[in-house]
């Protein structure tokens, strides 16, 4: 019987967003498949549980490079640490005052400081013994599989974040970051090492642009949901949305903790009289919160029912430009609520509660809640970009509007709420499309046919260069 495919997989980043629900989910149905897996991951200890690498990943093998030791360091990327240890991760995103400065702002030495880390991490897992090695982003822990791992072949999987990057340097960015073009070049070269390269469908044209590879090397493989967790179920909308918002509230204005805002129970006769919308999410830039917020001012008018929008998400004191409580007030939006960041397995009862999912990405490299909502009976609203366009069938499971269009958005609102019928019908049409295309299972039965197939590229590629050692000892000996 043939041995176990041995995988070492590797994220750079503490849990937080999408890109580490889509790490945690294909670990889990990698191990359910049989595979040997462990995971490096970056970890934070000190967030109450949200950054926690063990916790995050219960169920799989995993190995934390923690930071919280960093983080109390005058500069957290300037932190070595033993074993374990590791300096602060740095970040795609250049978000004003974070801890966590974008990588084209790193200079040489707090990179090495990243490399030496991510080797430790490496070694301590014996990554050279494993069969492939697979890596989400490109970051620093692809430098070190060539030194703890060298001859290992490696299966990148790209989150989109990092194209954000590049596209960034390739415009303002080079002038804007002092050590821009060499990340650029760092990130291209990682890239050319991998054996094979997975992204979402919608970013392959980007990829082989800003990358400089053949299309030959990428392969799109969309993300999934667990449809025993994401399915149509009934919950009591009243008594859910007042434990988010009201008894248990998570929310958090700027500088505050979760909880620094919360509703009394009127908000929630208001939920009551008609359709509640969801946006689920980050507050990041690319997200396009206020986009989303002004086109709901200009719907509301047009509404025959009265909505409400709930803005779900914000890691906790993260977020770029307005704060989206900022936003709310300079509106003047009382039927816009907050309530804070959720775990993946905490959104099925919450996405229950809902009538529409809103995503107004203006750069969605796949755009994993729309699968969870469809999944959980709830059609979307998003913006006609990469992954969305490639998931939604509009005007039959959802709704696409064009890109930073708000009177497009707010006429997709409007149309949405007041129709609820084409809402039930497009919703029935997503529950079985999500069945069709996106399950973890198989997304997970595709990706470990990558896997294997790079390991035995290999193992091919090492007993070839054996045997080239041998003929040429050979033919020494003979002279």
């Amino acid at each position: 019987m043939a041995d176990a495919l041995r995988v070492v997989s590797g994220t750079l980043f503490f849990p937080r967003g999408g890109s580490a629900y889509v790490t945690r989910a294909l670990a889990r149905s990698l191990a359910d498949r049989g595979v040997d897996l462990t995971l490096v991951a970056g970890s934070r200890h000190d967030l109450g549980g949200l950054g926690d690498a063990a916790s995050f990943y219960s169920g799989i093998d995993v190995h934390e490079v923690d930071y919280t030791c960093a983080l109390k360091n005058p500069d957290p990327m300037a932190f070595a640490g033993g074993p374990g240890q590791g300096p602060l991760q740095p970040s795609f995103e250049d978000r004003r005052g974070a801890p966590d400065r974008i990588f084209a702002s790193l200079d040489d030495a707090s990179y090495r400081l990243q490399v030496d880390a991510w080797t430790r991490a490496l070694s301590a897992v014996a990554a050279a013994r494993a069969h492939v090695l697979h890596l989400h982003h490109l970051t620093p822990i692809n430098a070190a599989a060539d030194l703890a791992a060298p001859g290992v072949p490696i299966v990148g999987t790209l989150h989109g974040t990092e194209l954000l990057m590049l596209e960034a340097i390739a415009g303002a960015g080079a002038g804007r970051w002092p050590h821009a073009a060499a990340w650029a070049e760092r990130l291209c070269r990682w890239a050319s090492r991998c054996e094979q390269l997975v992204l979402a469908p919608g970013n392959s044209e980007r990829a082989v642009e800003l990358l400089g590879l053949e299309p030959d090397r990428f392969e799109t493989l969309p993300n999934g949901f667990d449809p025993v967790v994401f399915r149509p179920c009934a919950v009591d909308r009243r008594r859910t949305w007042r434990r988010a918002l009201v008894d248990e509230p998570r929310a958090w204005a700027p500088g505050g903790k979760p909880g620094s805002i919360a509703y009394g129970e009127d908000v929630l006769d208001a939920l009551d009289r008609g359709p509640v919308i969801v946006y689920v999410g980050r507050f990041t830039e690319v997200k396009r919160l206020p986009l989303l917020l002004e086109a709901f001012a200009e719907a509301r008018g047009r509404m025959t029912t009265p909505a409400s929008l709930i803005l779900v998400g914000g890691h906790p004191g993260e977020w770029e430009g307005e704060h989206p409580a900022e936003t709310v007030e300079r509106l003047g939006l009382p039927d816009v609520l907050l309530a804070g960041w959720y775990d993946q397995s905490e959104l099925p009862e919450l996405l229950a509660a809902a009538d529409l999912l809103v995503l107004p990405s203006v750069r969605e490299s796949f755009g994993q809640v729309i699968v969870e909502a469809m999944a959980c009976g709830v059609p979307a609203i998003a913006a006609a970009s990469l992954g969305p366009a490639k998931i939604i069938d509009d005007g039959k499971t959802g709704w696409l509007f064009a890109v930073d269009d708000r009177a497009g958005l707010a006429d997709a609102l409007a149309a949405a709420v007041n129709d609820p019928d084409e809402r039930a019908r497009r919703a029935r049409l997503g529950v079985q499309d999500a069945s069709d295309r996106f399950t973890w299972a198989a997304i997970a039965g595709r990706l470990e046919g990558i896997l294997q197939r790079a390991a035995s590229s290999g193992r091919a590629r090492r007993a070839g260069a054996g045997r080239h050692a041998a003929e040429a000892t050979t033919a020494s000996a003979a002279e």
